[in-house]
């Protein structure tokens, strides 16, 4: 069992941890350059660079050797390219969760004095690991979306007159980062509470037999059989006949007469 402080100790970490990966995610889909290409000058010099193109979530845009930038931002959600909804779907939907597991985490914390009692603070904080996981599962379901669109036309073998290939830039291996240290804050988390929510279940031995304690609410397990202890061994150990066992039994067994006996 872990103690209170490292118990604390590591719940913090995990929180920053956590944290600060959603702050990656967040700052990533508000990031230009998440795929980019390079053209080279006049003959095909790639020394002098005349020209960027690159497009993020929101827009694509062309950038000229003098710095000039132009954009054009895309269309309205329903007529955005298929893939792009996707990514910005996935990652709403990731952020979404990120933000229910924060509260979740918080509210759960040991060194937070709100939430109820510890087992419903430790309920909480479990909850709030699964919506870290899952929502880092979103994000990361989007960012290769991205990628595997990106690397089909940088990969294949030919492509149509006028399609770039493009390389991808650092908001996906920013949100990447995010998605790594989002699942590694979940993990301190649910280290923290797992054994306290599901114990161990400690056998107990006596004798010949076992007693093993639940792990579910008010009912016992018993395994192996019970074995009666030695005082009545001269019962049970002996395996006397049963006219034997009767008489030794009526012998020590106190008779109780009825009223009606007493008075005749």
């Amino acid at each position: 069992m872990i103690s209170e402080m490292k118990k604390r100790l590591i719940q913090v970490l995990g929180f920053l941890m956590s944290s600060l990966g959603w702050v990656f995610v967040l700052c990533s889909m508000a990031m230009d350059y998440w795929r980019i290409v390079q053209l080279g000058g006049q003959g095909g010099s790639f020394i002098i660079k005349v020209a960027w193109y690159w497009s993020n979530l929101w827009k694509d845009c062309f950038t000229d050797s003098t710095a000039i930038t132009n954009c054009r931002d895309f269309p309205v959600l329903w007529s955005v390219t298929a893939y792009v909804q996707g990514v910005r779907g996935l990652l709403m939907c990731g952020l979404t969760l990120g933000f229910f597991a924060i509260v979740l985490c918080f509210l759960g914390m040991e060194c937070t004095f709100i939430g109820g009692a510890e087992k419903t603070k430790d309920k909480l904080l479990l909850a709030g690991a699964v919506f870290h996981i899952a929502g880092s599962v979103s994000d990361v379901s989007g960012y290769c979306l991205y990628i595997n669109r990106v690397a089909r036309t940088t990969f294949a073998a030919t492509v149509d007159p006028g399609v770039l290939r493009y390389d991808l830039g650092p908001p996906i291996f920013l949100g990447l980062v995010g998605c790594f240290l989002i699942l590694l804050g979940a993990l301190f988390y649910a280290v923290t509470v797992y054994r306290v929510i599901f114990p161990e279940r400690q056998v107990y031995a006596y004798g010949g037999g076992t007693y093993m304690a639940p792990r579910s609410r008010g009912r016992t397990l018993y395994t192996g059989y019970y074995k009666p202890p030695m005082q009545y061994g001269s019962y049970m150990g002996s395996r006397p006949s049963n006219s034997s066992r009767i008489s030794k039994l009526s012998q020590t067994t106190p008779t109780k007469l009825s009223e009606r006996d007493a008075f005749v």
